[in-house]
């Protein structure tokens, strides 16, 4: 695996779950703009849920930043659809598009391929409108990630200074 920060992003065409609906969606559809792709193992199972619905849960707060948020496994579109329409895990739906990575592609191309266990780790990459990688993360398969915490991570990248820990957006700059 090698870092990805500051080189170009990949380029990448894949169908997506969104709202619903099957869609083709691709880093064409979003240049110029920011995106982040947060990857989780696999549908149906306990800890991806959790992380899924809160990024559903800050969506809103994301697109405020200007940053599209995209959820990637590699299950297929109709895995994503038949788990999101399950009310009890997810309540409100899920709103925001997630690949569904069946041919690896996109998940090889940035590096996020677990290959021993055939999915994708659970990764976050946040895209800046040139195209570029600013963020790069891979947790543990058993370790959830914060969504509060990559949009604050998000928030900082953008924020053009310099952002100490715990730095929240309208914060000074250390100086």
């Amino acid at each position: 695996m090698g870092n990805m920060i500051g080189k170009q992003a990949p380029e990448w065409s894949a169908t997506v779950y969104d709202n619903g609906e099957k869609k083709t969606l691709s880093s064409t559809d979003l240049a110029g703009g920011w995106y982040l792709i947060y990857w989780y193992p696999l549908d149906f199972t306990f800890i991806c849920p959790t992380e899924i619905v809160g990024f559903e849960a800050l969506k809103e707060e994301f697109e405020d930043d200007g940053i599209t948020v995209i959820g990637c496994s590699t299950d297929s579109y109709f895995s994503h659809n038949a788990w999101f329409a399950d009310k009890a895990i997810f309540p409100g739906g899920i709103t925001h598009p997630v690949i569904g990575d069946t041919t690896h592609r996109v998940t090889k191309d940035f590096n996020m391929m677990n290959k021993a266990m055939g999915v994708g780790f659970r990764g976050t990459v946040l895209v800046n409108p040139d195209g570029n990688v600013e963020m790069y993360s891979i947790n543990g398969m058993d370790a959830g990630r914060s969504p509060a915490e990559i949009l604050r991570t998000c928030q900082a990248t953008q924020a053009g200074g310099l952002c100490g820990a715990n730095w929240s957006k309208g914060d000074s700059y250390v100086a």
